[in-house]
């Protein structure tokens, strides 16, 4: 993945949204960010050079309950893109990498460098261009 990486809000709300377009604009200057409140929306992200931000409590209208139950589906296809959950809750997010996504990060931690990193490391960028 290069920098033209598509990064795809999965299940926010509008403010949350906002906040995480902010954040994702900040990590990986030049991406594309698309917002998916429903499953029509999200069906042609699926498919690698995506990264996923999945709310671990989905907002919309989509085929899983949660967003833990959402990444497992979605890393079932052929060919699946990144996926990371939003959550503050350590038990969610060990969910969601056993079900195949990346390690991910809660709100609460949005704007932390380690953020940065973490969606930087998603969109396929190396360490040294994290600076």
């Amino acid at each position: 993945m290069a920098e033209s990486t598509t990064f795809v809000l999965v299940g926010h709300c509008g403010p949350d949204a906002h906040l995480l377009k902010a954040a994702v604009s900040r990590a990986v200057p030049g991406s594309s960010i698309a917002v998916a409140n429903d499953q029509l929306s999200l069906q042609p992200h699926l498919h690698r050079g995506a990264v996923l931000l999945v709310n671990r409590a989905l907002d919309g209208s989509f085929d899983a309950e949660d967003g833990v139950t959402l990444i497992a589906g979605v890393m079932d296809g052929a060919d699946p893109p990144a996926a990371m959950l939003v959550s503050n809750f350590a038990d969610a997010q060990e969910k969601a990498v056993a079900a195949g996504a990346k390690s991910g990060f809660g709100k609460s931690a949005v704007y932390k460098e380690s953020t940065k990193t973490l969606l930087r490391s998603a969109a396929g960028l190396d360490q040294e261009k994290a600076t």
